[in-house]
Order: structure tokens, then sequence, then C-alpha cells
């Protein structure tokens, strides 16, 4: 089984991450992606996510609602103290001790990879994957992987929340289920006193 694993704050998730996980599940023949949303993140201790754990994990669930290849893992969300992607990744290869992993990586992680906690064991137990904006070659060698993903649509979850404060539509930027999340919960809306 090839299963690629996908973590991030997503808050919100957008067609930007869908489309990349599309394309994840095409170019790298996978079984199965699975959306693991951060709990606390040791590298943005400082950039805590808007929405909480919960409404972020729901966003998810919504987003890949009858989606076969497509799930959601709150195995972050629940873990007290910081989630080291190398715990998490243990504990899914637990669950799954057959499975070829790949991780999927943002570009923007390539320079301080190196400093990720147990990076030599997360290195042993992953085939690492790129995406980012960049379609330059220029991170490739300090990656321990070499397999790429292009992102095709530059969204991003700040520009949603800053239309979402503005007033402005988000429609066609996320599913409409997520969509409508936000607008029932009143995520992201600047705060009338």
């Amino acid at each position: 089984m090839r299963i690629a694993l996908f973590g991030g704050s997503f808050d919100p998730v957008h067609h930007g991450h869908l489309l990349l996980a599309q394309d994840a599940l095409e170019q790298l023949e996978l079984d199965r992606l699975v959306f693991i949303p951060a709990g606390i993140n040791p590298h943005k201790l400082h950039a805590t996510p808007k929405a909480d754990g919960l409404q972020r994990l729901r966003m998810l669930e919504a987003a890949v609602a009858g989606e076969e290849r497509l799930a959601v893992d709150a195995l972050e969300i629940y873990r007290e103290g910081p989630s080291y992607t190398v715990d998490t990744v243990e504990s899914l290869q637990e669950r799954w001790p057959a499975a070829r992993l790949f991780l999927l990586l943002g570009e923007d992680n390539l320079p301080k990879l190196h400093t990720w906690h147990r990076i030599e064991r997360l290195n042993q137990l992953v085939e690492f994957v790129c995406f980012g904006r960049s379609t330059e070659e220029k991170f490739v060698p300090a990656f321990p992987g070499k397999l790429r993903l292009s992102r095709r649509v530059d969204i991003s979850s700040t520009e949603i929340r800053q239309r979402i404060a503005a007033g402005l539509s988000i429609r066609y930027l996320v599913p409409e289920s997520v969509r409508a999340f936000i607008y029932a919960h009143a995520i992201y809306q600047p705060h009338k006193f």
C-alpha cells in the first residue's frame, strides 16, 4: 500500500491543497492520501492557527467527504505538547506496517529540514515529496528525496482569512462545504463589540 501524509495547519483547507492532493494521488500512484491537521507545530510556536483544532479538523472532513482515497487523521490535534512529524509517522507506521509512506513537504521547509526533531529517523521512515511555488531545482540538492510536485494553483490560507475579514467572497477558493462551515461558525470574521 502506498500512502502519502500531508500535514499542515489547513487554516482553512482550500482548493490548492485539494489539487495538490489529487496530483499526488495520480503522480505517486497512491492508494491513499491522509491530511493531518497540525496540533502544536514546534516550528510555528509564535503563529498559532486562527481556527481551533476541531474547527480545522471539521473543515478538512467536509472537504474530503465522499473522496474514497482521501482521509483525515486527527492524531496531532489530540496529542498534548508539540507535534513532531517523526512521532506522527511512527504512530502511523504502527497502524500500517507494510505501507510505503510518502511525506508531502512544502519547499519553504527545506532550508530548515535538518533541524527537525529526529530527522535521521524520519528520513528512514518516509520518502519526502517536495512541492511549492518554485519551478527551479535550486532546493533539490539539500533535499533528501528527489520526488517533486508542482503547485498548480496559488491560493493561500492567509489570503482567504484576509478576504473573510474584509467582507470579500471566498467562493471558488474553498469547497462549498468548507465555506458554509466557516460562515456558520463565524470563523475568521472580526469580532464586533
